[in-house]
């Protein structure tokens, strides 16, 4: 189902008893933190700070914090489901078994571009375009502009100051005009004006990149709220053909109504409780940070470029929507589960031997990746571990262990048991180097480093195994059901 706005989220997270409301006035300095922090880590609900101290604007938090929510905020009730829609979508059709080698070599360029399913699935929902929106109600520029009118929350006691944490930002492409929508932090310096984290690795600094060669000024515009299947979408690994307005009208099964802004040639969602229209120049930057981030470590504090607002638009009433990152779990590890999810059949499309892959919470998931497979050969684990740092933002893993098909990767228990017992660290480890992760604190350079790769299946004699390897403890079937019928009457 689709939501008519962000209000309208949380309506119906309220009436699945999924909200809490909180009349108290909590600061956003520090206090909004310490509470939402405590609720996230004992599975608590979403939270609505009617009043926030010094404010008459609502804040919204949590509000993705758990399956349950996070599936809701998808329109569905369990987001399982939308990966099986895209399994379905992106299955390659294979020729038939008498078809010969001519016709497998034919299939290989039929069966990559079932991307070309999900394109038309998602051009099947355009976005339309409104004269008006809610997002409008009220227009502010000029000397009326004053971002501390919202309460923004100071997260963290050595944070650099106050941010924007779950704000979509809207670029083109100078060359292209190809839209981007990214999720990057936004640091509020002065009332009309702010920082922008966006990383080496993302889009929005490529197109940053793009309008700095051209000695021009890129026009920003920052959407908070609006239906929260595009705030997943801004998040999501997309292929580069695909875009994120577009991919949130396939989730929602319903065209994103988009609305020109005031100040700026973009357009933004009609539905958004606020919008925040700006430019950046080439080669301004400012320092940003430091910040207390999703690694449980502040990021450290560099230069990033400046954001100059131009216009805040809003409707009348409008709701706050953030978010707070910190020592996991936090809301964000849920998205991120949602997305590992969700993107499972576009990784299987690219490495078709992984059975299921689990990037763990409290490794923050670019950290660490858990991956099953069906192992055919001799140093299998090996080449699945270098396609995996060959894609998109897996590239970022730190460490990578494959193990095989009949290990549930989704029991940590079970995991850390075949480790212990499968992996020679003179023979199954592999170390690399490579791009990762800006915020990683631990490598010797920003957004480079090494990362290790774990053969934790069993080992075929090429592989340079002599020995005979052991069969796993199992019980006898015929044991298992004899106790299974007789379970009752031991009284246990």
């Amino acid at each position: 189902m689709a939501y008519r706005d962000f209000q309208d989220f949380l309506n119906r997270l309220e009436k699945e008893t999924e909200l809490k409301r909180i009349t108290y006035p909590l600061d956003p300095y520090l206090e909004i933190t310490e509470v939402a922090d405590r609720v996230m880590k004992s599975d608590g609900p979403a939270l609505l700070i009617e009043k926030p101290k010094g404010y008459d604007i609502p804040l919204a938090i949590n509000t993705m914090g758990s399956k349950r929510r996070m599936s809701l905020a998808l329109g569905v009730e369990d987001y399982e489901v939308i990966a099986e829609e895209l399994e379905s979508l992106l299955k390659p059709e294979l020729p038939e078994m008498g078809s010969g080698f001519l016709g497998k070599l034919r299939s290989i360029p039929a069966a990559l571009p079932q991307l070309s399913k999900l394109m038309g699935v998602a051009k099947s929902a355009p976005p339309l375009t409104v004269k008006e929106g809610i997002c409008h109600e009220v227009v502010k520029t000029g000397d009326q502009i004053d971002l501390f009118e919202f309460p923004i929350l100071h997260c963290w006691p050595l944070d650099g100051g106050r941010y924007i944490t779950l704000p979509l930002v809207f670029t083109h492409d100078p060359n292209t005009g190809k839209r981007n929508v990214g999720m990057y932090r936004i640091q509020v310096l002065e009332k009309n004006k702010t920082a922008m984290h966006w990383q080496a690795h993302k889009v929005g600094a490529e197109h940053f990149r793009a309008a700095q060669e051209k000695q021009q000024p890129i026009q920003v515009a920052v959407v908070l709220g609006g239906d929260p299947a595009l705030t997943f979408s801004a998040i999501a690994p997309l292929p580069p053909a695909i875009d994120e307005v577009l991919f949130s009208g396939f989730l929602r099964k319903k065209p994103v109504e988009l609305t020109p802004a005031k100040t700026v040639d973009i357009k933004v969602p009609a539905d958004a409780e606020i919008v925040i229209e700006g430019y950046i120049n080439p080669g301004e930057t400012c320092m940003e940070g430091p910040f207390g981030d999703h690694t449980g470590y502040y990021s450290l504090a560099d230069d990033y470029p400046v954001f100059h607002v131009t216009a805040v638009t809003h409707r009348s009433k409008p709701v706050y929507p953030a978010t707070i990152v910190g020592i996991p779990p936090m809301e964000d590890g849920w998205m991120g589960k949602a997305v590992e999810r969700i993107f499972m059949p576009f990784v299987k499309l690219t490495i078709p031997e992984i059975i299921d892959m689990n990037l763990p919470v409290d490794g923050v998931f670019h950290n660490i990746c858990f991956v099953r497979i069906k192992k055919r050969y001799p140093g299998h684990a090996y080449k699945v571990m270098h396609a995996l740092w060959g894609l998109g933002q897996l590239m970022f893993s730190k460490f990578i262990v494959v193990f095989d098909e009949e290990v549930d990767v989704q029991n940590l228990s079970e995991v850390i048991w075949r480790i212990g017992a499968n992996v020679d660290p003179g023979r199954d480890v592999c170390i690399v180097k490579g791009p990762l992760d800006v915020l990683d604190h631990t490598s010797p350079y920003i957004g480079f480093g090494g990362k290790m790769g774990l053969d934790a299946t069993r080992k075929l004699p090429g592989e340079g195994f002599t020995r005979e390897w052991p069969d796993v403890i199992r019980m006898s079937p015929e044991v298992k059901e004899k106790i299974d019928a007789i379970w009752d009457e031991l009284g246990l």
